[in-house]
């Protein structure tokens, strides 16, 4: 059953996607559950958005979150989209298990969305059910909020509930809704979702919006849409680049799942490597290796591609110069990513200055590490100890089971070191503010989520978030969770949840 607002209840929404016109969206509001109760609530973003916590975590807050009490001020919406899943076109997929609730303007004066995911069927689902198990909830929680702590772009959880009722997957699973924060949900795929249908008009629409709303200085441009199409593969490279700099394999790089505002969007499949290798996937449905770990640049600019087809009617009257210009923002893309990727590698081995042999330095670094097994997070963490302190090196060097090729290694290292300035200590300092201590290794995910699911245990799942918020840290109380997997366990695939 879905319900109607209630004009008793009133949060403060500023809606402006719902002002679109009507072809970009559903308007339906949630379908209720039967005994939703609070798992967990994000205080501290609560606040950023200038809620009460309170008031969210009281019996009327819980409602809401469920999506059996829809807030006055709130217009519901399921978002309409289309796009590419692992390169095959899909003309209309848009949200089947996620409603807007609206948007609010948060205490910097953003504006967010506030979404509800797995909050019942909607003309989008595709004879799906559009609920949500706990487990992928309690996931994008772990995973949204590490990423945060991480300084990398991406939507948020506000708050995971438990529904009161099963979801049939390939078992009886508890039911829960995650309530996700985001600077918007609009994707490329919202692009294409109107350029599949020849509605120039609605791509139109849609442009000025995302400029007016992300990048309102490119509004006085020579050619607005040209400049969103540059501005967001500027995004996308620096995005992509955060991503790959601390492991992380997104697992499902589909159009729909790439925001256009440069934050990172839909936790399905996601990991974080342990032992570094290029090949890496983790989703159990990519069975060819489309989104491993290494060809997550290349497929970025496979999907920005996609956005500037998309884009040219609005581009330019005239098609052959569209393209010229789409051509000329899709060329620049690997430059970019290349940049924004050797200076984090700067910054992760602890140079200050530039040099020109330094994208040579970090090639033989990473092909070392994947011919050793080497572990992708203690390695730089060891760096970090070793920048200040050259006894560390024993503890670097024994990650790699070619202990003398990691001394060469570390010999040219330090070598590069001597050719700058800076006391070790603040090197070492400055390294550890990039490189984590603490991620969220895929075992110590899966164990908190077992536990959850399994066992109505969430200590596993507070502790880990705990941990994770303070990612850079030293946490002496809590060696465990900078550990690698035992071989028992090591996890080999992710799921979706869907």
């Amino acid at each position: 059953m879905s319900v109607e607002p209630d004009v008793a209840v009133f949060l403060p929404f500023e809606n402006s996607y719902a002002r679109l016109p009507e072809r970009f969206y559903a308007r339906l509001a949630p379908t209720q559950v039967r005994a939703p109760r609070l798992v967990r609530l994000n205080e501290d973003l609560a606040r950023e958005l200038g809620l009460d916590p309170a008031y969210l975590a009281s019996p009327e807050g819980v409602e809401i979150l469920a999506g059996n009490r829809v807030a006055g001020g709130s217009e519901p919406i399921a978002m309409a989209y289309a796009g590419h899943q692992f390169g095959g076109f899909v003309p209309q997929l848009g949200d089947g298990r996620a409603i807007l609730l609206g948007e609010v303007i948060d205490r910097t004066g953003q504006r967010r969305d506030i979404q509800l995911k797995g909050s019942g069927p909607t003309p989008f689902s595709r004879r799906g059910d559009g609920r949500a198990a706990l487990g992928p909830v309690l996931r994008e929680y772990i995973i949204g909020e590490a990423m945060y702590a991480l300084g990398i772009p991406t939507t948020r959880a506000l708050a995971a509930v438990t529904t009161g009722e099963d979801v049939m997957r390939e078992k009886a699973l508890p039911g829960a809704v995650l309530t996700r924060v985001a600077a918007s949900h609009i994707r490329v795929g919202t692009f294409q979702f109107f350029a599949v249908r020849r509605d120039e008009e609605g791509l139109r629409a849609l442009t000025d919006y995302v400029i007016e709303r992300h990048y309102p200085d490119l509004a006085g441009s020579e050619n607005p849409a040209a400049a969103l199409l540059m501005r967001v593969i500027d995004k996308q490279a620096e995005l992509i680049a955060r991503w790959m700099l601390v492991g992380f394999i997104h697992g499902v790089m589909n159009t729909d799942n790439m925001a256009i505002s440069g934050e990172t969007i839909d936790y399905g499949p996601v990991a974080f490597m342990d032992t570094f290798d290029p090949a890496t996937v983790y989703s159990s449905i990519d069975e060819h290796g489309r989104y491993a770990y290494g060809n997550q640049p290349v497929i970025g600019q496979w999907n920005l591609t996609r956005l500037a087809e998309a884009l040219l009617p609005v581009i330019a009257e005239d098609r052959e110069k569209a393209v010229e210009i789409a051509q000329e923002a899709i060329n620049a893309y690997p430059g970019k990513f290349e940049a924004a990727f050797i200076a984090g590698y700067r910054r992760k081995l602890g140079f200050f200055a530039a040099e020109d042999g330094d994208p040579a330095l970090v090639k033989e670094l990473m092909d070392l590490m994947a011919a050793n097994n080497a572990d992708f997070t203690l390695t730089f963490r060891g760096l970090s100890e070793a920048a200040g302190d050259p006894a560390a090196d024993a503890k670097v060097r024994a990650l790699f089971d070619d202990r003398t090729a990691a001394d060469g290694w570390l010999a040219k290292w330090r070598e590069r070191l001597t050719r700058e300035d800076g006391d070790p200590a603040d090197r070492a300092a400055a390294m550890k503010a990039t490189n984590p201590a603490f991620i969220p290794r895929n075992h110590l995910v899966e164990e908190a989520l077992n536990a959850a699911v399994n066992n109505g245990d969430l200590a596993p799942f507070e502790k880990l978030i705990g941990v994770l918020a303070r990612p850079f840290d030293d946490q002496p109380d809590v060696p465990e969770y900078t550990l690698p997997p035992r071989p028992e366990q090591v996890v080999r695939a992710t799921f979706c949840g869907t």
